[in-house]
Formats: C-alpha cells, sequence, structure tokens
C-alpha cells in the first residue's frame, strides 16, 4: 500500500494544507475582525438533539452510528453530516448531489439519474441495501425500492463502515441515513422556487407551527418538472410530507410521519454507451454527450409511492427511554425503456464503417410492499467508576416484492445520426415472474462505557434470522442466521483530539440461487479501523482522519447464470474531512479520500490482483461560502468548490482505464431581511468528461453545465 500513498502526495499535501489552514484562519479571524469574534457566537450544531437541524456545516451529535444521542468523536467509526444549509448553499437538488463533497463517497458513477440516487461508500455499493430514512432501511432489490426527494431532508448522515450490528444486512462500506424535516414546535411558512438551465423548474414549502400546546405540525412539499440534461429526457416529480408531534410532558413525544411521491418522466441518455465513443474516440469521434438512445415516443418511468410511521420515545422516572419506530411502505414502478448496449451486433467497437449501436428493449413492472419495526430500551448504569449507557433492541423487517421483467425484439440507432420512430417489439414473454418475501428479525445489545476521565469503550452484537420466499419465475427459498459485532475504543483529550480504533464485523443477506441452485448464502466479512477527530477549540469545527481494511466475503463471481460464491475483495483506504463554522460569516468543508481495493479471490483467476473497475482511487474536494454581514455589500454570499475525482478502471482485467476529472462549482446568493435569491452553476468550464465505466460497454458521462436560479421566502 505504501506505493499507493506515494501516489497521492500531490494531492494529500493540497488537501491537507487546506485543511490544517482552518486553524491559523480562524484564530487570525478571531483577532482581527472583532466584530464577529468567535466567542461571542453561539452555533448550536445539533448539540442536543442527534436528529435536529444543524447551524452551518457543523454537526455536533448524530444517532446513526450509535443509536443513541452521542457526540461524533465518541463514535468508533468515521461519520460525515450533511446539513440543510450545506446542501442549499451547494444548490444540491437530488441526495447524491449533497454527497459530492463527503469524504469516502461516490455519487453518481453513472452521471446524472433523475429516478435514482446512486452512492458507493468506501467502494461499495450503497444504493439498494445501504440506505436508511430516519434510520429504518430503504432496501431495494431488482428494480423495487423508494426514492426519497431531497427537499423533505432536513440532514444526511453517513456512517462509514460495517453497520450490521446496528441494523441488520447491509452494505459492508457504509449506510446513508437519511433524517426528515419533522416538527420544531416554532411557526415556519417557507416557499422556495427555482428553474435550471435545461427549463426544469419546482416550487417548494416548508409549513409547521403549533396546533396547541402539546401538538406541532410540520408539511413540506415539491412539485418539479421540465426538461433534463439530455434529449428528450423530461420529468414531473410531485412530492408531500405531513408530519405531527405529539408531547404531552416532557418525558413523551410521538411523531407521525408519511409521505406521497409521484415521478413521470422520460429517460435520460448519457449511459450504458462503449468505452470506444466515449472515454477514447471511435473511428467517428465522441458520441455526443446529450444524445439519447431511447425511443422517446413509448419510453415510460411511472413511479407511485406512499409510506406511514411513528416514532415513538418514553423516559420512565428512572431515567430509563423506551423507543418504538415503525413504518410501513407501499410502491409501484412501472418502466419501459430501450438503452444501449455496444455496437451491433454488442460489440465494444465498431465493425467496419458500421456505426450503429445496438439496443435492449427493456420493460418491468414491480409492486412492493414493506413494513420496518425497531423496538429500543436504553438506560445508565454505573459499575463503580465507568458509566455504562446501555441499548438493547429487537427489529424485524418485512420486504415484499411482485415484479415482472421481460425484453423485446428492438432495432439498431446510429450513434452519430440517431432517427427515432421505428416499430419496436414485440415483446417476449417475462424472463422474471415473481412473488418474493422476506422476513428479518434481529436482536442486537449495546454498551457504551465511559471510565477514567477521557476513555470511551463501545461494544455491540447482534443476531439475525432471515427468511426468503420467491414463487414464479424463478422460485427458491432459504434461511440465513448470521452474527455480527464491533468493538471500539477511544480517548477524548481535554484540548479536542479524540483517537480511537474499532473493528467490526458484518454479513449482507443476499437475495437468489447460484449456479447451482443453491440458495446464496449472505456476504460477510470485518473491518480495522484507526483513526482521530479533533473539535478544535478557536473555531467551531470537526476534523476527522481514518485508516480502514475491509475485507468483504462470499461475493457472487463469475458470468451471468453462471455465478458462484467464491469472491473476495479488500477495500483499504485513508480519509480526511473537515466541516467547519470559522466565522459567522465563513463556512467551508474539505475531503480526501484516497482507495486502494484489490480483488482477493474471484471465479475467472484472471481477476484476482486487480482493482474493481468504476470506483477511482483518489478524491478530493473543497467548498468554502463567506456571506458580508455589513456595509454596503450586506446580504450578499460569494462560494465555490472543486472536486477532483481520479482515474478508475473501465474494465475488470484492468486493460483500460477512464481518465480523472477536476470540476469547479460557484454560488452567488443574496440574503435580505426574510427574502434570498441564489445562483449556483455546477461543473462551472462544462467538463467534458466521463464518470465512470462498469465493463467497457457500460460507461456514463458526467452531467455537463447546469445553473440553478433559485429564490425563497420565508416568516416566522
Amino acid at each position: 500500500m505504501s506505493g499507493f500513498f506515494e501516489k497521492t502526495g500531490t494531492a494529500l499535501f493540497w488537501s491537507a494544507t487546506a485543511i490544517m489552514c482552518l486553524s491559523s484562519t480562524g484564530a487570525n479571524a478571531q483577532s482581527s475582525e472583532p466584530s464577529v469574534q468567535l466567542n461571542t457566537i453561539v452555533i448550536d450544531g445539533g448539540a442536543s438533539d442527534p436528529t435536529g437541524p444543524i447551524d452551518g456545516y457543523v454537526a455536533k451529535r448524530s444517532a446513526t452510528g450509535s443509536k443513541t444521542n452521542t457526540a461524533i468523536e465518541a463514535i468508533p467509526q468515521a461519520v460525515s453530516v450533511v446539513g440543510r444549509e450545506q446542501m442549499d448553499d451547494q444548490g444540491a437538488q437530488k441526495v447524491d448531489e449533497a454527497l459530492r463533497y463527503s469524504a469516502g463517497v461516490f455519487a453518481q458513477p453513472f452521471g446524472a439519474d433523475n429516478d435514482t440516487n446512486w452512492i458507493y461508500i468506501r467502494g461499495f455499493d450503497a444504493t439498494q441495501t445501504g440506505i436508511y430514512l430516519d434510520g429504518l432501511q430503504n432496501f431495494g432489490f431488482g428494480f423495487g425500492g423508494f426514492f426519497i426527494d431531497s427537499f423533505g431532508i432536513e440532514r444526511i448522515d453517513v456512517l462509514k463502515g460495517p453497520a450490521s450490528v446496528l441494523y441488520g444486512g447491509s452494505n459492508p462500506g457504509g449506510i446513508v441515513n437519511y433524517i426528515s424535516k419533522k416538527p420544531t414546535g416554532e411557526r415556519l411558512r417557507y416557499v422556495e422556487t427555482g428553474i435550471n438551465s435545461y427549463g426544469n423548474g419546482y416550487l417548494g414549502f416548508d409549513i409547521g407551527d403549533k396546533a396547541s400546546d402539546v401538538v406541532d405540525y410540520r408539511v413540506n412539499g415539491k412539485i418539479q418538472g421540465g426538461d433534463n440534461y439530455t434529449d428528450f429526457s423530461k420529468e414531473f416529480l410531485g412530492a408531500i410530507s405531513p408530519s405531527v408531534t405529539w408531547k404531552p410532558d416532557d418525558a413523551t413525544r410521538f411523531t407521525v410521519l408519511a409521505n406521497y411521491t409521484h415521478l413521470d418522466e422520460t429517460h435520460g441518455g448519457g449511459s450504458f454507451l462503449p468505452y470506444f465513443g466515449t472515454v477514447v474516440d471511435a473511428p467517428f469521434g465522441r458520441i455526443d454527450r446529450k444524445s439519447n438512445f431511447t425511443e422517446p415516443s413509448i419510453d415510460d418511468y411511472n413511479r407511485e409511492q406512499a409510506s406511514i410511521g411513528y416514532e415513538l420515545e418514553h423516559t420512565f422516572d428512572n431515567d430509563w427511554t423506551v423507543r418504538q419506530n415503525l413504518r410501513y411502505g407501499y410502491g409501484t414502478i412501472r418502466e419501459h425503456q430501450l438503452y444501449p448496449f455496444g455496437y451491433v451486433p454488442f460489440s465494444n467497437e465498431p465493425v467496419g464503417d458500421n456505426y450503429d449501436l445496438s439496443r435492449i428493449n427493456f420493460l418491468h413492472d414491480t409492486t412492493v410492499n414493506t413494513f420496518l419495526v425497531d423496538n429500543q430500551l436504553e438506560g445508565t448504569v454505573k459499575t463503580g467508576a465507568i458509566e455504562h449507557t446501555l441499548l438493547f433492541g429487537v427489529e424485524y423487517k418485512y420486504f415484499n416484492i411482485d415484479q415482472t421483467q421481460a425484453t423485446g425484439g428492438s432495432t439498431p440507432i446510429s450513434a452519430v445520426d440517431p432517427v427515432y420512430g421505428e416499430t419496436q417489439g414485440p415483446m417476449f414473454a417475462p424472463y422474471i415472474d415473481q412473488e418474493l418475501k422476506r422476513n428479518q428479525v434481529g436482536v442486537y445489545a449495546q454498551d457504551q462505557l465511559r471510565f477514567g476521565d477521557g476513555w470511551i469503550v463501545t461494544l455491540n452484537g447482534r443476531y439475525d434470522y432471515v427468511t426468503t420466499d420467491a414463487t414464479g419465475t424463478p422460485s427458491y427459498d432459504g434461511h440465513d442466521g448470521a452474527a455480527s459485532g464491533r468493538a471500539g475504543l477511544a480517548y477524548e483529550f481535554d484540548n479536542g483530539i479524540t483517537p480511537y480504533a474499532s473493528v467490526a464485523t458484518f454479513f449482507n443477506p443476499l437475495i437468489g440461487v447460484d449456479s447451482n441452485l443453491d440458495f446464496l448464502e449472505p456476504e460477510t466479512g470485518q473491518q480495522y479501523e484507526v483513526g482521530v477527530k479533533y473539535r478544535p477549540t478557536m473555531f467551531d469545527g470537526l476534523i476527522t482522519a481514518s485508516l480502514f481494511d475491509l475485507t468483504k466475503e462470499n461475493v457472487l463471481t463469475g458470468p451471468f447464470m453462471a455465478q458462484y460464491q467464491v469472491g473476495k475483495v479488500n477495500s483499504r483506504g485513508f480519509e480526511l474531512e473537515a466541516e467547519a463554522n470559522l466565522t459567522e460569516a465563513w463556512k467551508l468543508t474539505a475531503a480526501f479520500t484516497a482507495l486502494d481495493m484489490e480483488v482477493k479471490d474471484d471465479a475467472t483467476a484472471d481477476l484476482v490482483g486487480k482493482r474493481p473497475y468504476l470506483i477511482p482511487a483518489l478524491q478530493a474536494s473543497l467548498f468554502t461560502q463567506y456571506t458580508f454581514l455589513d456595509g454596503s455589500l450586506q446580504g450578499l454570499s460569494l462560494g465555490g468548490g472543486v472536486r477532483y475525482v481520479g482515474s478508475s478502471y473501465a474494465d475488470a482485467l484492468n486493460t483500460l482505464k477512464v481518465p480523472d476529472a477536476t470540476l469547479f462549482d460557484v454560488k452567488l446568493g443574496y440574503q435580505k431581511d426574510n427574502w434570498g435569491v441564489d445562483l449556483n452553476v455546477t461543473n462551472l468550464f462544462d467538463k467534458d468528461y466521463v464518470s465512470g465505466c462498469q465493463g467497457l460497454l457500460v460507461c456514463s458521462y458526467g452531467e455537463g453545465r447546469k445553473a440553478l436560479l433559485k429564490a425563497h421566502y420565508f416568516t416566522w
């Protein structure tokens, strides 16, 4: 790994220098600008509420890494938190856009995708198994899952590394927990509208107040519609999220959360494209990054989803607390699309002077029902000089999917001069026509021990039992039981430095059978992590540096319909991240990721020792914003960011690469009294680049320059 890090020297120096400059910059600001002295600024940053709003860019506490109200530096794994203010400053309109400046996270690997938030953490795909909403899993399988619009999100917590010990089976690289906007008990009247340079506009609202002395409410929603980045791509989105909190006394809180989302779109292009013609020239040059090779007249995506649930918490007179978090979700997703798959006949390079692309005619119809309930008991006890914060839990997850998937006849289309409108089909009999049910029960316990004026020990254990039953085509059933654990050690120094170390095991139950028709075993493995978290005293900030070694076993490998569970992948890396409210006016976030991934075992011997495709070895980012608080420029905000995405491999054998890319973002805003206007431009210089390749036939263009003009108005 030493050779790997030698290659990162320049980028690491740049990122580390930017972060270390926070200290001297913050100190200078405090001494030279008395009007904004840091010791007069009160920034809560979620100090009391681990799921509440964040002032500025710096969160103090999180429940995602422990399911208890814990300071982030006391959690023995790296944790990133992106709050509402940071999302708005960066002009993020989707969750994956909001995570582009987070260490350890690779977002939007397939470019802009309006119906899915694609997220990789520490090199592993979190899109279906690593997404949570208010602490309950938003599991997805096949094309069945739930899309959460970012306008209804208060904050996004990212726990890096295994989380099975708290949440059951999940992505080994980490999880993303969306925290919903909830009633605050304060009067809120907020409206926001905007339009981007593609002609896609939206109107959002957020209303809250007290209905009585014991009841608070909040309703937020958004409608959005118009064209998107590539040819023919367009959408209409509607979402509304009402919530009500009943708090009869200080000991009891009951919050009901609901959501309805509708999404109707014509798919975007720019993906499923061959390496030759995107990353490098084909004989005709490059495929236009805005080209869309579907059939607009028949292309359709339609999603209807709804959910309702509650969070119940009661603290007894002995200070023990019980919680129950519950959610039911229902969704239907129907999709019909033609997408390219290599040059005719399914080749990575054109044959002769034939520049036609082969196409797949794909249709699915999916219905999903989910039910989740997490029961918790938390309390504090003392044994001598040791204080124990104990957590016990029982969790139940139900997932039901009724799905059909089919393909049909399709015509090729020119890569350089596409002509649309030819008759497609007919559709063939479904190759999947199946109803699948999965039930999972998990029992877990946690002990957070504090002693010796600074020592923190975290011990976790969990056991899960999972049953799966699929009827139809294909049919199978199976059951899995697995234990997972975590042990962490940290020490809090008085100067704000907290070194930590942890080891964790995980499991991720899979659905399906291998080529021998044996039900798939869960993916398993372990992670070792060491790091240091620093909360400075001279300014409001949090700096985290972490080293980790993560191995995933029982990986499904081999060609489609001939797969075996013999795979093993190792991910080792270094992450450095800083969030800072340097002054009341100046905020900053910076991140650096160096990732060394290697296939340790595979059904194909030639792949052993190779690096998995798609995932960049290096990423770095820096975003800062300054707001003038007085003078003739009072209310003006200037912000900007730079994102570096390193090179990645395009194929499993590591013969071809996708080059690196550096992207620039800018922000110009003006706030006066209770209204404001912002202009965000991402990919300012309209960089033409490929975001990644998942094989030589599946390369995706990154999104070009996008300008977003938005305005907001609020009253209290």
